[in-house]
């Protein structure tokens, strides 16, 4: 039988284990990437562990998410970043110099290698043919230390593609329609390959578009083939050496097909608070705009800035709409102005803000009081924005822009001439603002720089054979990490501060939870479906623990957060029966009991104060057992478990 894409890249890279669904995999890591949101923790966690340089091909800390710098504390830890980074072996990207994951693709990325990052959109490396992954900063710490990098091998899903889109329908459109076929739970333990005749008419900003897209999904990863397309990106980006083709084989097997029609996509929209909450522009015409977003990891190339700026050239947004555009790197913000695209859109009376995360993360430019905000972004959680009731839908930059003319929510098809925007035959290289580290001769003097905002990493507890512990919080389906840890401009300057950050841990679903889990010592929360969906963000697990959470049971788990609430020593654990859910209430005290034999046969009994049992799932390899067991990745690692 012949394989996918995926499964010939994790052959290769393959250090442990089997390639069977549901087995455990080890892989060798070619490259990391951080961003400073949750990097400052990452490298915390790689100084801890005690190696002096990292052992991979290539690893990046980048500045992007938390850019504004409102007092000492942003600041303080962009310059721990790159003392830390530049001791220890990683390559620093400067605040301003973009977003990581549009940098990484024009500038690092590489067909056929592996990547992790301590960010879920990390799989827009799947738009050159990487195999990127999203992970936790303590993965990716482990990861720059040598050490494997371990994902449950996935099924293979393929979307075939066909036709070509039409003018004004976009690569974010065929993201919206896969959405709306599979839900925001419907790529979990799957690692989605693109291919058919339509990928040779996507170019490489909108494979990345679409690959960036797949962690809404859920999805393990996703990943195109390395192609002619592949090839002259990289040309055009001096980097020609770094192209290899890749191919799925012919007879190679999927576990679903999914065939979706270029020529036959509309424009859509996925309406609040989900990004599976997908319906065509459209049937929306009649819904009045505050203001329109631009930019993100998802929409922020040139090939998007140029089309943002052919769209606004001789026309001045609608006076009741707010427009910022954010270009995703330094490189694309400098060729907008040297070709003068910049100024078109100045011009129509756009914002043009930093080339960064910026609005995605709720790092400004909120909306009013119940505004409606579209944005080019990958996410519309509730609150996620800034404005706790705001209205948020995911749209292309073509609806945006249209949207932001005509003041209503506006179908791009109705408004104009097809555009004609090319990609250019060479881009603009300078990485001035990429700082190499020191010389490893010159490490072992390198100072790190640390403010008083940098906090010690909080330490977790071993497990023993049982634990008691209070049901502090209970909540429904689709909690998010932006639920459970949320971000924005408040928040974020503390990432480095676990004991501050806890005082916001759940803030969105209820104010009085680190108090109360606090008090209680001991922790458990229940959840519902797709506990953990959203961001890479280990503050999530870690938080939770900080506060004394122990153990979580929910219907079901969100990848990257089950392996974050591994790593931070919290056990996960999911209801045998999906009805026991409704049975159990915030306040009653549980007791799990025989802990490590039940953990071996991967089912625990919990028992509440009433002596009713439940049975709950925990299926985990010996590797997991071992951390869970020792209190986290962070001590199994310390114990020699590398």
């Amino acid at each position: 039988m012949g394989k996918t894409i995926a499964q010939k890249i994790i052959a290769a890279h393959l250090l442990s284990g089997d390639m069977t669904p549901g087995s455990e995999a080890a892989l060798r890591i070619d490259q990391t990437l951080t961003q400073d949101a949750t990097g400052t923790m990452a490298y915390l966690e790689f100084e801890t562990m005690g190696i002096p340089r990292v052992k991979t091909e290539l690893s990046i800390a980048y500045v992007d998410h938390n850019t504004l710098q409102c007092g000492f504390e942003n600041g303080d830890d962009h310059r721990y970043l790159q003392s830390v980074t530049a001791k220890h072996g990683v390559y620093f990207s400067r605040p301003g110099n973009g977003i990581c994951h549009q940098v990484h693709l024009e500038r690092f990325g590489k067909p056929g290698k592996t990547l992790i990052g301590s960010d879920s959109h990390t799989p827009t490396g799947g738009g050159i043919g990487m195999l990127a992954f999203g992970a936790g900063g303590l993965d990716v710490a482990v990861a720059m230390g040598g050490g494997a990098y371990y994902i449950t091998m996935p099924k293979m899903f393929k979307v075939n593609l066909t036709g070509k889109l039409r003018p004004y329908v976009t690569a974010k459109d065929v993201s919206l329609e896969l959405l709306r076929i599979l839900s925001v739970k419907g790529g979990v333990g799957a690692i989605i390959e693109w291919g058919g005749e339509g990928i040779s008419t996507l170019s490489v900003p909108e494979r990345g578009t679409i690959t960036n897209m797949g962690t809404e999904l859920g999805a393990t990863t996703s990943i195109f083939p390395s192609d002619e397309i592949t090839r002259q990106f990289l040309a055009a980006q001096g980097r020609e050496e770094d192209y290899v083709p890749l191919a799925s084989d012919p007879d190679a097997e999927y576990d679903r097909i999914i065939d979706i029609d270029l020529s036959s996509l509309k424009p859509m929209i996925a309406c609040p608070h989900s990004p599976d909450n997908v319906v065509e522009v459209a049937s929306l015409k009649d819904v009045k705009v505050d203001q329109v977003c631009i930019g993100s990891c998802t929409n922020s190339s040139l090939y998007d800035m140029l089309k943002v700026a052919a769209m606004l050239k001789g026309k001045t947004i609608h006076p009741s709409v707010s427009l910022s555009v954010s270009p995703g790197s330094r490189q694309v913000l400098t060729m907008l102005s040297d070709c003068g695209a910049l100024s078109d859109i100045l011009a129509s009376g756009a914002r043009v803000l930093e080339c960064a995360c910026g609005p995605c993360i709720g790092m400004g430019f909120s909306p009013n009081s119940g505004g409606v905000s579209l944005r080019t972004f990958n996410r519309n959680f509730l609150g996620r924005s800034g404005t706790k009731d705001g209205q948020v839908y995911l749209v292309s930059p073509e609806t945006a822009v249209a949207s932001a003319l005509t003041g209503y929510i506006t179908d791009p098809t109705t408004i104009g001439e097809p555009l004609n925007v090319t990609m250019p035959d060479k881009f603009l290289i300078n990485d001035s603002a990429v700082l190499p580290p020191v010389p490893a001769e010159e490490a072992e003097s390198a100072p790190v720089l640390r403010g008083p905002n940098i906090k010690e990493f909080p330490k977790s507890k071993p497990f023993t054979d049982s634990l008691s512990a209070e049901l502090v919080l209970k909540v429904g389906d689709n909690i998010t990490t932006d639920h459970i840890m949320p971000a924005g401009a408040k928040i974020l300057p503390y990432r480095s501060n676990i004991p501050y950050m806890s005082k916001f841990c759940f803030e969105v679903c209820d104010p009085t939870f680190p108090d109360r889990a606090k008090a209680a010592g001991d922790g458990i929360i229940v959840g519902g479906s797709n506990y953990g969906q959203g961001s890479s963000r280990e503050h999530a697990a870690l938080v939770p623990m900080y506060l004394g959470i122990r153990c979580v049971i929910a219907k079901s788990f969100a990848r990257i957060h089950i392996a974050n609430l591994i790593n931070a020593g919290i056990l996960p654990a999911t209801f045998e029966n999906p009805e026991d859910y409704d049975k159990l209430s915030q306040g009653a005290k549980l007791t799990i009991s025989d802990i490590a034999a039940g953990m071996e046969a991967g089912r625990l009994t919990v028992t509440d104060d009433t002596g009713a049992q439940y049975q709950v799932i925990c299926n985990m390899t010996p590797r997991q057992r071992s951390i869970l067991m020792a209190g986290g990745l962070l001590n199994y690692t310390k114990e020699g478990g590398i």
